[in-house]
Parts: C-alpha cells; structure tokens; sequence
C-alpha cells in the first residue's frame, strides 16, 4: 500500500465539505510544504473539480512520489501537477516556480477558492529538508496566492499550517504570512535576514533552476485540459 501523508487529509475534509454545502465546486490546492503532497494527490487523482499543484523537494519525502509524470487518471488527467525542485533551491526559484507554473495554472482552472497547504519546512534552517526559502519567500508566495485569490475568486483564500520544524526560524515565517494575509504594518523583523541571503543559491545555480522550471511550465502547458 502506498504511503499517505495523514496531515493534509484536513484539507480533503474541508473540500468534501465545502462542496457538500454548495460552498465551492472548483477548489485549487497550493501544496507547497517541503514534502510531496501524496495524500491530496491520492483523494483526487481522478477529478476534474480540484486543481492539486504541490511544490516540493525532490523525492524528500515520500521516496517514489511526486513526478512531473504523475498528471492524474481518468477525468482528473491534468488536474495534478508536481513540481520537483532539486535540494538547494531557494527564494528565487520558489517564486519562478510560482510565477511560470502554479499562477498560470490558477487562472485556467478559475477555481471557486484557493487552498494552501502552508508548510515552513521549505525554510533554511529545518533539520529534515534541504531548502533555502526565507521568511519573505513564504511571504512573497503569499502575496502570489492572496492576488490570485482576489483577482479569480472573490478573495476567497484559506490557509491551513503543516510542516515546519525549527522552532527558531518558523516563528518569523508564519508572521510574515500572517502580515500578508491581514495587511498589518507589525513587522517583525528577520533576525536572520543577512544570513540566508548570503547562503543562497549564486547566479549560475538559479539559471539552472530556472531551466528546470522552464521545462516542466512546458510540460504542464502542452497538455493542461481543454
């Protein structure tokens, strides 16, 4: 049988109910915690009416799941993206990703309402993933989903917290989140802002990563359904 994440089913939950309600037909999750988001794969691997898009570190977490390959069954042909980005990518290529992939795909889905499946294990300092995103990547990821989210669907943006590992740096990642989402002007400053950016990928690295991504946006614009 194969491993399912039992954390992210909270989000299946909420979807089952929002459409049982009348709430939502079309719902768009946003996976982007550090591992691979198997269990919302799983739940709607052959759906057309939830878009599933998880940003992750390559074969972190499960082993064998998470291919650019894995594009849904059935109706749900499409309908599931994977983006696999190589250990070492940081704050530029997360937003790349977001901006070439997962924004285009939200606009042709025009989903009822966006999910996000907000993980801080992407974050520099977690001790089982291998990432540089910052505080401001998950804040400028945010700012990314709120637009989408007020320009396709009224506003209608749900974030539910998952991963996140060190206790010392989480902390500023879910504030600077929390000051997207509200607009607040209570900043509270990275303390370790000169640090990350010092450690982040160089030039050349991100032209690479780039390249990745350019090849998979391809991939997902060729054969998205019509």
């Amino acid at each position: 049988m194969a491993k399912v994440r039992t954390d992210i089913v909270n989000i299946a939950i909420a979807i089952e109910a929002a459409q049982a309600e009348g709430l939502a037909g079309r719902v768009a999750v946003v996976d982007w915690d550090v591992h691979h988001g198997n269990g919302t794969e799983h739940i709607y691997y052959d759906r057309d009416d939830v878009l599933t898009i998880s940003l992750h570190q390559e074969k972190n977490y499960p082993l064998d799941t998470g291919d650019v390959s894995d594009r849904g069954r059935g109706k749900g042909v499409g309908y599931n993206m994977n983006i696999p980005l190589p250990p070492g990518a940081g704050h530029v290529a997360y937003l790349e990703a977001m901006e070439r992939i997962v924004l285009p795909a939200l606009d042709r889905f025009a989903p009822d309402v966006i999910i996000v499946a907000c993980g801080f294990d992407a974050g520099i300092f977690d001790p089982i993933a291998r990432m540089l995103c910052t505080a401001e990547t998950f804040g400028e990821m945010t700012v990314q989903v709120k637009a989408a989210a007020e320009r396709l669907c009224d506003g209608r943006l749900l974030l539910v917290h998952e991963g996140g590992y060190s206790e010392a740096y989480v902390p500023f990642c879910g504030h600077r989140v929390l000051e997207v989402l509200s607009g607040s002007s209570h900043v509270a400053p990275d303390p370790m802002v000169a640090t990350v950016a010092a450690r982040q990928p160089n030039a050349q690295m991100d032209a690479f990563f780039g390249g990745l991504i350019g090849g998979m946006a391809k991939v997902f614009a060729a054969d998205w359904p019509v």
